[in-house]
This record gives C-alpha cells, sequence and structure tokens, in this order.
C-alpha cells in the first residue's frame, strides 16, 4: 500500500512540475516581458549601429598582378629533392 502512495507521490509530483512550468510560460506576464525585452534589445542594437563610425574603402586597385609567363629562369623545385639535400 506504501510503495503504491509512494509511485503516486512521485506522479504527482512530476505533472504539477510540469503543469507549472507550461503554466508559467503560457501566461500572459510571461509573454508581455518577453516581448518587452526582445523589443528593448532591438532597440539598444538600432541606437549602437546608428553610432558606429563606417570607414571608407580604401583598397581599391591595391593588387597588382604579375605575368608569370615572361620568367625565362624557373627552376622546378621537387619536394623529395630539397629534403635528401640536407
Amino acid at each position: 500500500m506504501i510503495k503504491e502512495i509512494k509511485y503516486f507521490a512521485y506522479l504527482l509530483t512530476i505533472i504539477l512540475f510540469f503543469f507549472f512550468i507550461i503554466y508559467h510560460y503560457v501566461s500572459d506576464n510571461y509573454q508581455k516581458k518577453f516581448y518587452r525585452t526582445i523589443n528593448n534589445h532591438n532597440n539598444l542594437i538600432d541606437t549602437y549601429s546608428n553610432k558606429l563610425f563606417i570607414f571608407e574603402n580604401d583598397t581599391n586597385n591595391i593588387i597588382e598582378y604579375i605575368d608569370n609567363s615572361n620568367l625565362k629562369s624557373k627552376k622546378k623545385y621537387k619536394f623529395w629533392n630539397l629534403i635528401d639535400n640536407d
């Protein structure tokens, strides 16, 4: 008899636990707080993004391309030969 009461108490505790969790997260008070914080974070992001300094792009034509086909003195390196020379 005590064993069944103990199982019933465990089951009742688990059911009440999930009930109160679901009740809390579905309540209007929690949803209002949640949406207010999201709105507050969005406002903070907007204010900080408006204060950011934007740098001017100064990287135009910075890369010089070299034509390697005109070079006559190409030396072919082989990896294994470099190791053997040591």
